[in-house]
């Protein structure tokens, strides 16, 4: 279950890492092919990827220096909870393939908090 638990960590901080960057710093390039951005204004999409990139270092520092190791299932709560908001934006612009990629990110991101929370935490 820990290998599990930390393969789950490092996937999400790779995902949420990439969708971070580009909402922070490639924002006007990317919204410019995708509609759905257009459903909430900049500064709430630059929040959105600043509270990702937090959320990735919060899935790996904490539980890889055994530093407030609470922190890891805190991040992994955060952005399994931020999928919920990609989920209803993209269910607006009826994109199916994004609403998908959301849900399974979305579950992924709740058994990874629910394991470090409960079956596995760090100690």
């Amino acid at each position: 279950m820990h290998m599990l638990l930390w393969a789950l960590q490092a996937l999400g901080a790779l995902v949420f890492a990439a969708s971070g960057v580009m909402k922070v710093f490639m924002f006007d390039k990317v919204s410019a092919d995708v509609a759905s951005f257009g459903a909430l204004p900049k500064p709430v999409w630059t929040a959105l990827g600043v509270i990702e990139l937090a959320c990735t270092i919060g899935l790996i520092v904490p539980a890889a220096l055994h530093w407030k190791p609470w922190l890891t299932g805190a991040a992994a709560t955060v952005l399994a909870l931020e999928t919920l908001l990609f989920i209803w934006v993209h269910v607006q612009y009826r994109e199916v393939p994004p609403i998908i990629m959301s849900a399974v990110l979305g579950l992924l991101m709740a058994f990874l908090a629910y394991g470090r929370m409960f079956l596995h935490p760090i100690v």
